[in-house]
């Protein structure tokens, strides 16, 4: 396996004046937090920091839109180097902007399905804001982009003919404000993307969760799949060390439930692990926190094991 850090919070927007977000920091708090022993990370590789802008760009309405698809087309390269090595590919952000280029690489071996594990659904694009009014936070708008939603900058890849993944081969599981009167992206209830809440995963249990998603996997079950996981899925109490905390959330038991059965299916390229803030994590112990969920995984040593 191959750990690869993508030290980006150009995704993100600041929370206030003057402020950079500091998901950048996340892959080196999570390395001296024990991650690569953790895991018997064969491997491990870094890419360099990207500059940060809070202003507006010519040419794109997307905040750090050509430094975010540098820093992913640089990502994807990685991605694809350690498939071609036989590798396991996880990638540590960073923001949920680095997905783009994780699905870009792990797509140089075919179509893909993404298990989308978030407490947002990460769906904004310009059929439900103006562009106009204000900056695209890509952090906020992920799985929108992937599924071909949005600014060609950021949808459009090499080589890679449409979307990175189609609606129908996506699972979305942990959003918390779908049933809240002004939930910002109604309409990716009208899509064909596989939507399990938070609600619906504390009401039925991991069992039946990796069931659903498994139905949704097995409908192309020769097709390989990515796995992205945003922190922020968890509750509050347990994470709050994200720019968007909130609850209810998956607890960390039954997360790692319901991922473990993917992460060691051989169809899996890769996971990416995202939106952890150290700045917002002083003593470490967060940061422990998603080392010691990392140390449960299953995680295979090469992927035709």
């Amino acid at each position: 396996m191959q750990v690869i850090a993508a030290p980006s919070n150009l995704g993100l927007s600041p929370l206030r004046p003057n402020h950079e977000p500091g998901t950048w920091r996340a892959p080196a708090a999570l390395v001296a937090a024990g991650l690569l022993h953790a895991i018997s990370a064969r491997a491990f590789k870094e890419l360099p920091r990207p500059t940060y802008s809070p202003e507006a760009q010519p040419g794109t309405r997307l905040r750090n839109g050509y430094a975010m698809r540098s820093f992913n087309l640089a990502l994807a390269d990685l991605v694809r180097e350690a498939y071609r090595q036989g590798d396991f590919a996880l990638v540590i952000g960073g923001d949920c902007s680095i997905l783009l280029g994780a699905l870009a690489g792990a797509r140089y071996a075919g179509p893909l399905s993404l298990i989308h594990i978030d407490g947002h659904s990460d769906f904004r694009h310009p059929g439900n804001y103006d562009p106009e009014q204000s900056l695209g936070a890509v952090a906020g708008m992920d799985l929108a982009l992937a599924t071909g939603r949005g600014e060609s900058l950021a949808t459009e890849w090499p080589g890679i003919p449409g979307p990175l993944v189609a609606d129908t081969h996506v699972v979305q599981l942990g959003e918390r404000e779908n049933r809240d009167e002004d939930f910002a992206w109604p309409d990716v209830n009208h899509t064909s993307i596989n939507r399990i809440d938070v609600f619906d995963a504390l009401t039925i249990g991991p069992a039946a969760v990796v069931k659903r998603i498994s139905d949704t996997l097995n409908q192309v079950p020769d097709q390989g799949f990515w796995i992205h996981l945003d922190v922020d899925v968890l509750d509050q109490l347990v994470m709050p060390a994200v720019d968007c905390p909130g609850s209810p959330g998956i607890a960390p038991d039954d997360l790692v439930k319901i991922m473990s059965p993917f992460v060691a299916d051989h169809r899996c390229r890769g996971m990416t692990v995202t939106v952890f803030d150290p700045d917002l994590d002083p003593d470490g112990r967060f940061a422990a926190t998603i080392v010691g969920m990392m140390a449960q995984l299953p995680f295979p040593i090469r992927l035709s094991d």
